[in-house]
């Protein structure tokens, strides 16, 4: 890299952007990158390569030294797109995460674990659960419909299409959901005790109407 450096120094090389973008993945690639925070291994190799680039340019000539900046500048930007990027691709593809997991738990085992998680103060587990119990119950029921990898949005607006004048309270508790799992926001104990609330609610509710289930007896237990 510090070659590179030394070569964009010198005239008449001009780098293009494909070039820059070139040795940054070449950087990036390296076995140190892989085992600590890349953002921290960036943040440093941006340091060493300035540092250097000044070192180089305190015997070049202006030109060359502008030229340095701004090949300097042109790597911190795609540093940040590229970080950007990443972020906005890992963030999208962990909130279309299915809401049920794996495993095949029946509502009242989701329940019981998000009031157990309650009583040991652990408020996120047991909003994280009871969502899940709510939308559990109704799937067995037979008032919406058992989908494969639903999100908690997708099975919010199933919900709500099912209990009309409980619709508000469903999209906020979907939202509470994916801003407790995905979003590293911390519930309490108010927010997790209005979910059990909401489960017991929609329980004893009679639904505006059935989903995409006519039939009760068709739902896929869980």
């Amino acid at each position: 890299m510090h070659a590179v450096l030394r070569g964009l120094l010198e005239p008449p090389l001009d780098p293009s952007g494909d070039e820059a973008r070139h040795e940054l993945r070449r950087e990036l690639v390296k076995p140190e990158y892989q085992d600590t925070d890349v953002l921290d291994r960036l943040v440093r190799w941006l340091e060493r390569l300035v540092g250097d680039g000044v070192d180089v340019a305190a015997g070049s000539r202006p030109l060359s030294v502008a030229v340095a900046v701004l090949v300097a500048l042109a790597l911190v930007a795609v540093v940040l797109l590229l970080v950007s990027r990443a972020r906005g691709a890992a963030r999208s593809g962990t909130r279309a995460a299915a809401v049920l997991g794996a495993e095949t738990l029946s509502a009242d085992e989701l329940r019981a674990r998000a009031e157990q998680a309650l009583a040991a103060g652990a408020t996120d587990e047991a909003v994280v659960e009871a969502f899940r119990a709510i939308a559990v119950r109704q799937i067995e029921r037979g008032r919406i419909e058992d989908i494969p990898q639903a999100t908690a949005h997708e099975l919010a607006a199933a919900l709500a299409a099912v209990f009309g004048t409980h619709a508000r309270a469903i999209r906020d508790s979907a939202d509470l959901f994916d801003a407790v799992r995905y979003g590293d926001h911390p519930a309490d104990t108010a927010q997790a005790r209005a979910l059990l609330a909401l489960d017991d609610t929609l329980a004893a509710h009679r639904p505006d109407r059935f989903g995409a289930l006519d039939d009760p007896a068709g739902a896929v237990p869980r």
